[in-house]
This record gives C-alpha cells, sequence and structure tokens, in this order.
C-alpha cells in the first residue's frame, strides 16, 4: 500500500534556503536511489518566505522504514541541524493509501469523488 509523507518546515533565516536546498541535494538523490521511493520532492514554498513543502511517496510502509532506518535519513537530520529552524507547529505526517484514481474522468472532467464510490 502506498504511504505519503506531506508537511512543512520553515527556517528562522529564509535567506539560508538555497544553500540548505543545494547542499541537500546528495541526501536527496540518495533518497530517491532507495527501493520503494516514488518521490522524494523537498521544495521551497513560493508564498511563504523560508517554508520548505516536503512530500515524500513510498511503494509500501516498509520502504518507508528501510528509508528511516538508512544512512540517508540520518544524514539528512545532521545536515538540517546546521539551519535554524522554526518551532515546529505542525506536525508532518504519514498516510497510507487504500485507492487511487486520476482526478480527470474519461471526458476531461476534474473530479473530488471516487469513481468507485457507491460501487
Amino acid at each position: 500500500m502506498t504511504v505519503i509523507i506531506s508537511g512543512y518546515m520553515e527556517l528562522v533565516d529564509p535567506s539560508q534556503m538555497e544553500e540548505m536546498l543545494t547542499k541537500a541535494r546528495p541526501h536527496i538523490q540518495g533518497a530517491l536511489d532507495e527501493e520503494g521511493c516514488i518521490a522524494y520532492s523537498w521544495t521551497k514554498d513560493f508564498m511563504v518566505e523560508g517554508r520548505l513543502q516536503i512530500y515524500e511517496e513510498w511503494t509500501t510502509s516498509e520502504a518507508l522504514e528501510a528509508h528511516l532506518q538508512s544512512h540517508w535519513y540520518r544524514d539528512m537530520g545532521a545536515h538540517l541541524a546546521n539551519f535554524e529552524r522554526k518551532p515546529m507547529t505542525n506536525v508532518i505526517k504519514k498516510y497510507r493509501v487504500d485507492l487511487e484514481e486520476p482526478v480527470y474522468d474519461d471526458a476531461g472532467v476534474a473530479r473530488g469523488h471516487f469513481f468507485t464510490e457507491g460501487k
């Protein structure tokens, strides 16, 4: 079952964002190369200065657990320790995905409801 990680963190000094992301690149690439990693995206939020949006997608809980036990995860934590962050007011969450469908139906209409709902 697919697992999604979603959330954000904020740097105290927004001017450090580019340096933080540039130097994080090897850790991000390492995670992307891990078995079971579908997506691993750390992106500057262009609406909130100093905010980093985090999105990860893993094929299974086991793949995520292996990542959390890997040096890539520990190395990223050590890297982030070099940049002061604001206290976490949100929680970075994980989600198990039990149903996936395209947003657009066969007619090209965006739908919020799942096609299989009610069946």
